[in-house]
């Protein structure tokens, strides 16, 4: 069988994510596990767990999967390397060793599953890190991620849950995979908006993380599935306080806006707003909205620290060549305000 990959899924990226709603639902009867040395768990979730080793170390792990969001399978397995990658960055961690979760019909040639690897082998390379095995079963569906172990100092590790009135918020990457996806399986893509979506689904988040680091963020979190404002929630949530977001300022990629202005929208638009909608405040016009709650695969870093760090974190990127949004300001209060 030959035929593209991203017409054998359903959904693509993390717009195939469970909803965010049912699944705070399910963890809520799970009892969270009783061990002083796991420091991040289920009480709350946040981008992976962490177990602490010793003083001075902490594993850091996650698992991150999905079906095709493009048809070249090279590319592919390196987005779905970088995104479940990325996991590890928003901890605070670095990545050491990775095994492949994979999905793949027997029907597709082999060549095809090999390509797929080899694209994420280069990521978990360039990460640092040793792609060491994994597991594969026979489905109909493509899907594909990592499992992934690094490590963390116990006294490093970046929550979602420590954002503080007077914060102000970052964004490291544009906004609109999910937008610019769907409108590349509908054909209505507009020239160049796929391959920049592309550029930034396969960039990783370690150089971003590594400039963050020594300037102590309040909080981290990788922006993917749940879309800006599910990320945005949660960060307000966890944290007991309220992120107010500048429509004007979320940074775009090409074509998005304009593709979310015509009524383009994919599943997980519908299951985002249901999860974040609900304690969410906009005057934003609709088209910036369906861009905060667009889905997002290999996201960016959204971040908060004291604003008077901020002129120093913006430096420091700029110096690194780095992209940097500062989107909004934390305050006192719950919710998220998009104003």
């Amino acid at each position: 069988m030959t035929a593209p990959l991203t017409s054998l899924a359903k959904a693509g990226g993390c717009a195939a994510k469970y909803s965010a709603a049912r699944l705070e639902t399910l963890l809520q009867a799970l009892a969270p596990a009783d061990a002083a040395d796991l420091l991040v768990g289920l009480d709350p979730a946040d981008d992976a767990a962490v177990y602490r080793l010793d003083d001075d170390r902490a594993l850091v792990f996650t698992v991150d999967f999905f079906p095709p969001v493009v048809d070249d399978p090279r590319v592919y397995g390196r987005i779905a390397a970088v995104n479940a990658l990325n996991d590890v960055y928003a901890m605070g961690g670095t990545p050491l060793l990775a095994l492949s979760v994979t999905a793949f019909p027997e029907e597709l040639p082999i060549e095809v599953l090999g390509e797929v690897l080899a694209g994420a082998e280069e990521a978990v390379r360039e990460a640092g890190a040793i792609l060491a095995g994994g597991h594969t079963i026979r489905d109909t569906e493509p899907k594909y991620g990592l499992a992934v172990v690094g490590t963390v100092h116990p006294d490093g590790v970046w929550t979602k849950s420590g954002a503080r009135p007077g914060d102000a918020i970052f964004l490291t990457k544009r906004l609109g995979t999910g937008l610019v996806l769907q409108a590349q399986r509908e054909g209505r893509a507009p020239d160049g908006a796929l391959e920049a979506a592309i550029e930034s689904m396969t960039t990783s988040s370690r150089d971003a993380a590594e400039v963050l680091r020594p300037h102590v963020p309040s909080a981290v979190t990788d922006v993917s599935g749940f879309g800006l404002a599910g990320h945005a929630h949660e960060t307000a949530s966890r944290s007991g306080v309220r992120l107010v977001l500048d429509a004007g300022a979320l940074p775009a990629l090409p074509g998005a806006l304009d593709l979310a202005a015509a009524g383009i929208r994919t599943g997980g638009d519908h299951r985002n707003r249901e999860f974040a909608g609900p304690h969410v405040d906009s005057t934003a016009a609709a088209h910036v909205e369906a861009l905060a709650y667009d889905p997002q695969t290999a996201g960016g870093l959204l971040i908060t620290l004291p604003a008077d760090r901020a002129p120093v974190l913006e430096a420091a990127f700029s110096a690194a060549r780095l992209d940097l949004w500062r989107i909004g300001r934390v305050e006192s209060g719950s919710g998220m305000t998009l104003i």
